[in-house]
């Protein structure tokens, strides 16, 4: 009990395997004194008893199986050294034998890196001769790729100009993209030879930085490899390449930028007044020339590369302002790009303000207006209303009396008589200017003008010329007809020139790769089937809408007039609403709404409407269906009111038409739409509610009224109908009851038979196995009296002979009568012998 108790208290502490072989020594001394060979045994059984429990701890450490060795991942016939055990030691003696080097991190499970490999492989086909490709296995825990870089997402570019970098590469995972990357790491500086080079390199809308160097005195100046590396600098912080750096040579062409001193950096703007690189305030270095250019540069076409389908870079750059989003085929490696160039020449002249500045600079005479008027656009076509100004002279109750034009016009007065009218909402634009003015309008009439043009100064609506006299209270007639100003041409009127400076809703133009972001696209209203089509559409992300550009002209007169009817006060284009299609059968009982035929089915004025709103993901929007189908039947031989569902997660509706909660029931009144009511959020929808407020609600006339007397007898028959399929469900309710408890209580008696079974079947098996050993019992005993019963006819025939030969022993001693009665004598005794045994 002491030895037992001590083993327990050390096995407590951690210590079995050390009592045990206490014990074992313990119990081995004692043997040992009382029978020495017993020590051979017990050291064996102790060295089988160690190697046992080695072998199971040694199991036990090594449950996973060590991974499989890498192989190689880029395939043998590219030109990629592919270090698949992470050898990032061999990576800095294979990047300087080649002056530009592609690093390629990767993980072999990765589907990103295997679908980048594809596009890698071709590129590297294309330009092994310049580029050094090296692809590094960062995956492999026993390489030291895996274990000096932390990785978070795989693949990972690098690019490497001699000994600059890495410049890491995050745009798309395509070939030509790719290409197009490591071409301008290649050549990092555009060369410029002549005026017309530098001539088409400043004309891009892209920022450009020019540095001006003379190769004459040495070989390369000192300050070019600056410059070079701040180009490399620039790279490296937008991989897109936002500013483009050139060289120049030639002192020539340098003059031509008014660069006259050596290693002077030019930076060219559009709007702006052109800037060279302060040397005198800040040091002749890359990173304060890269610096430098993205702090003064000019972006007004900028390019967007969303990394997926969720990507927040859309969201950050909507949220700026109103947007311009133009979707279109871009080839990256493309000699040029003329839509492209296009689209860059109308965001140009739409931020080119320098010939609107002459609207602060207070021009009110004719002539400076006049001189204008070969520069200036018109906003749309000559068109002139007679309006009358509000109570100038509350004694004399006079008014004013304009002719109000839209249009340029020369000197004189401009009349009406020839002129179209203009449209409301830019006569409505036209007139809030004039409103602005009214102090103006007070001192041309004070000095007894008859006619003067008013400028305002923010409108894009270029200028309005208004004509006006004073008349009496009873009087009111135009000015005298005037021969019309020229109208405008249909090239003229959508002129965009410096409409950023005068509106003030500014836009921002972006493009996108229709190839690559095409998703992005049919959310706006794009077909989602056609990926290499153009599409264009206006984003407000805070007012909430957008607008979607039909180009089925020209593109450039289509782009101008609709950047242009966005920036007009009352703009005419209407919100694009994304909508599911129209059904094929108009004609069911329950109207399927969608976002083109809400109109033209919810606003019907000969019609009263009611619409439930659902969407396909509500739970209580499927419970009330049944309910929908029932009102529906009822009103359906009713001609005046329809019953309509829209689902409103697929279809989008004007914001007075969107409700904030599913389902909801609106009910629109023929002749008063905007009147709409909401079915009460507190009353439970039943098909008697739901009646009732129809009724209550609806525009029936009174010739109805038996009509409605018939919809109630109605509505009171089918309540009794619910009555009664109400008793009967509790009827039905407790039958389910009883059968449930008979179906309780056989379960419990197929239970105890299925037991009893059980026992009986197991009773069976006892009963076969006794059975089987009675037989084999029985067989045995057979047998053995079968051993018996031959023993016995054995004994027989050995009788049946003693007999004859005892009958021939005595034939043979019969000699005389004595004799025979001594052998008599002799014989009775045997035979009384043998009856007795018998």
């Amino acid at each position: 009990m002491g030895s037992t108790a001590e083993v327990i208290r050390v096995r407590g502490e951690g210590g079995l395997l050390s009592v045990y072989f206490k014990e074992l020594s313990k119990w081995v001394v004692n043997q040992m004194a009382r029978r020495p060979d017993v020590l051979c045994g017990a050291i064996v059984l102790s060295c089988l008893l160690i190697l046992a429990i080695k072998l199971t701890c040694s199991r036990a450490k090594h449950v996973v199986a060590p991974a499989r060795p890498p192989v190689r991942f880029f395939s043998h016939d590219a030109p990629v050294v592919d270090l698949f055990l992470g050898q990032l030691e061999q990576v800095e003696r294979l990047r300087s034998l080649a002056e530009v080097s592609l690093i390629f991190l990767y993980a072999p499970w990765c589907a990103h890196s295997i679908t980048a490999r594809e596009e890698v492989q071709k590129v590297a086909r294309r330009l092994s001769k310049e580029v050094q490709f090296i692809a590094v296995n960062c995956w492999w825990h026993h390489g030291k790729c895996r274990k000096q870089q932390n990785l978070y997402q795989y693949p990972v570019i690098h690019l490497f100009y001699r000994r600059f970098g890495p410049i890491e590469y995050k745009g798309p995972s395509t070939a030509a993209y790719l290409e197009r990357f490591i071409r301008r790491v290649i050549t990092p500086l555009t060369y410029l030879p002549s005026r017309a080079v530098l001539q088409d390199f400043l004309s891009s809308y892209e920022p450009g930085v020019i540095g001006y160097f003379e190769f004459n005195a040495s070989p390369q100046p000192p300050g070019y490899m600056i410059f070079l590396t701040s180009a490399l600098q620039a790279l490296k912080r937008d991989y897109r390449g936002g500013v483009r750096f050139g060289v120049v040579t030639n002192k020539h062409v340098a003059e031509a930028i008014s660069l006259q001193e050596d290693e002077a950096v030019y930076m060219h703007r559009h709007f702006n007044k052109s800037l060279i690189f302060p040397r005198a305030e800040q040091n002749f270095t890359s990173e304060n020339i890269c610096g430098w250019a993205y702090e003064h540069r000019e972006t007004i076409l900028r390019w967007l590369q969303p990394h997926g389908g969720k990507s927040r870079l859309m969201e950050q750059e909507l949220g700026k302002g109103a947007a311009l989003l133009f979707f279109l085929p871009f080839d990256p490696l493309a000699p040029s790009q003329p839509l492209v160039q296009q689209i860059a020449d109308i965001a140009l002249q739409y931020h080119t303000c320098n010939d609107s500045d002459w609207w602060e600079s207070g021009h009110t005479s004719w002539d400076g207006l006049w001189q204008l008027s070969g520069r200036l656009a018109v906003a749309g076509t000559h068109c002139c209303n007679t309006v009358v100004l509000p109570c100038l002279d509350t004694v004399s109750h006079t008014r004013n009396v304009c002719e109000l034009c839209l249009a340029r016009s020369p000197p004189g007065q401009p009349g009406a008589a020839r002129s179209p009218h203009c449209p409301f909402h830019r006569m409505k634009a036209a007139l809030d200017s004039f409103y602005l003015k009214r102090s103006a309008f007070t001192r041309l009439l004070a000095r007894g003008t008859a006619c003067s043009n008013v400028v305002h100064s923010y409108s894009p609506s270029s200028r309005f010329s208004a004509c006006c006299k004073t008349v009496g209270p009873k009087v009111v007639s135009p000015p005298a007809p005037r021969e019309p100003p020229p109208q405008a041409s249909g090239a003229q009127a959508a002129n965009i020139t410096g409409l950023k400076c005068r509106t003030n809703k500014t836009l921002r133009f972006y493009l996108l790769d229709s190839h690559l972001h095409w998703t992005f696209a049919a959310r706006l209203g794009a077909r989602d089937n056609v990926r290499q089509a153009e599409f264009a559409a206006i984003v407000n992300l805070p007012d909430e809408v957008h607008y979607v550009l039909d180009h089925r002209e020209s593109l450039k007169e289509t782009l101008e007039q609709f950047i242009w009817n966005y920036s007009v006060p009352y703009s005419p284009l209407k919100r694009h609403l994304v909508g599911a299609s129209v059904p094929k059968s108009p004609d069911s009982l329950i109207r399927e709404v969608t976002t083109a035929s809400f109109l033209s089915i919810v606003m019907d004025p000969e019609k009263d409407v009611l619409l439930f709103y659902y969407t396909h993901w509500c739970g209580f929007c499927s419970a009330l269906n049944h309910i929908i189908i029932q009102i529906a039947r009822l009103f359906q031989g009713n001609g005046k009111i329809t019953v309509a569902r829209v689902n409103a997660a697929r279809n989008d509706l004007p914001w007075e038409f969107m409700v904030d909660h599913f389902p909801t029931l609106l009910f629109f009144p023929r002749e008063r739409k905007h009147l709409s009511v909401k079915f009460p959020e507190d009353l439970r929808v039943t098909l008697p509610n739901l009646v009732r407020f129809v009724l209550r609600h609806s525009s029936l006339p009174q010739r109805e009224g038996a009509r409605t007397g018939l919809l109630e007898e109605e509505l009171r028959r089918l309540q009794g109908e619910a009555r009664l399929l109400q008793r009967a469900r509790e009827q039905l309710s407790q039958q389910l009851a009883l059968l449930g408890q008979e179906k309780r209580r056989l379960s419990l008696h197929a239970q105890t038979l299925e037991t009893r079974n059980v026992e009986l079947q197991q009773q069976g098996r006892r009963l076969e196995v006794l059975y089987q050993e009675k037989s084999q019992q029985l067989t045995d005993t057979v047998g053995k009296l079968q051993a018996l019963a031959e023993a016995s006819e054995s004994l027989l025939a050995e009788n049946t002979l003693l007999k004859v030969l005892l009958a021939s022993v005595k034939e043979k001693a019969q000699p005389g009568p004595g004799a025979e009665q001594g052998f008599m004598g002799v014989r009775a005794e045997p035979d009384a012998e043998n009856h007795g045994r018998s």
